[in-house]
């Protein structure tokens, strides 16, 4: 970036759907919500949908930049880099397999450009990676980093239907896990059944924590075809349980 540019206005860019937003300087380039654009990060050049239309840079920071708007060969290079994880997927799985320690593969991000790749397992103990990335470095033929995710991470990324009928929080719409108590289902007077307060990963739901003003009155508080929030995303996609509602404005107390 040109050290004597300084970015006056930010777009929020998401690189996996209900994953972060992340800040990035568009520069000169006019960004509408769902452009498809390559931008900038640590790990390289990489493909992110803007989710954030552009407005006014708050804080001194630095940013890194918007390439470019996507074109037809940077879409191309996507489709060829899903076939790319695809395919060290399997290798990785015959490679897991032939390891003592018992841990499964979830998923694997390979850069778009294949000079690395990161491999994410779960495990139900804390797991010694190292040799398994060698491992897999040899295997995949490409620099490798071994990531251990928890519970929520991986049902996050496996994704699913959960008991109300919807599809999970989680993988569609929650960015950010956020701590839950059983307090929180006790204020709302529900049943300590383990059973029910568990959501698919097995931890307490996310959502006693993003229902939790309807117990206390809060007719604006939970989701949006329950708490009288027109929220249709459910609250926490435009900040309730962490601030201002998106859609109605209300505070929330959580």
């Amino acid at each position: 970036m040109d050290e004597h540019h300084v970015a006056t206005t930010t777009v929020g860019v998401r690189f996996r759907p209900a994953g972060k937003i992340y800040d990035f300087d568009p520069g000169p380039l006019l960004l509408a919500r769902d452009d498809r654009v390559l931008v900038e990060t640590e790990r390289g050049a990489a493909l992110g949908t803007v989710v954030v239309p552009a407005r006014p840079r708050s804080g001194q920071r630095n940013l890194q930049r918007v390439i470019k708007k996507a074109d037809a060969r940077d879409l191309a290079r996507e489709d060829q880099n899903l076939q790319r994880e695809r395919q060290q997927c399997r290798m990785a799985i015959d490679v897991i397999r032939a390891q003592t320690q018992s841990v499964k593969l979830v998923k694997i991000e390979s850069a778009l450009d294949g000079s690395r790749a990161i491999v994410f397992v779960a495990a139900d103990e804390k797991a010694d990676l190292r040799a398994l990335g060698r491992d897999l470095a040899t295997a995949l033929q490409t620099r490798v980093e071994t990531k251990q995710i928890g519970a929520r991470d991986e049902t996050k990324v496996t994704g699913g239907v959960g008991p109300c009928g919807r599809e999970l929080c989680c993988s569609s719409w929650l960015q950010e896990f956020q701590p839950v108590s059983v307090k929180m289902a006790k204020e709302q007077s529900l049943s300590l059944n383990p059973s029910k307060l568990a959501g698919m990963c097995g931890r307490l739901k996310c959502c006693l924590r993003y229902e939790l003003p309807n117990a206390k009155g809060n007719t604006h508080g939970g989701c949006g075809s329950e708490g009288g929030c027109d929220n249709p995303g459910g609250c926490g996609t435009g900040g309730c349980g962490s601030g201002n509602c998106g859609s109605c404005g209300h505070k929330s107390e959580v």
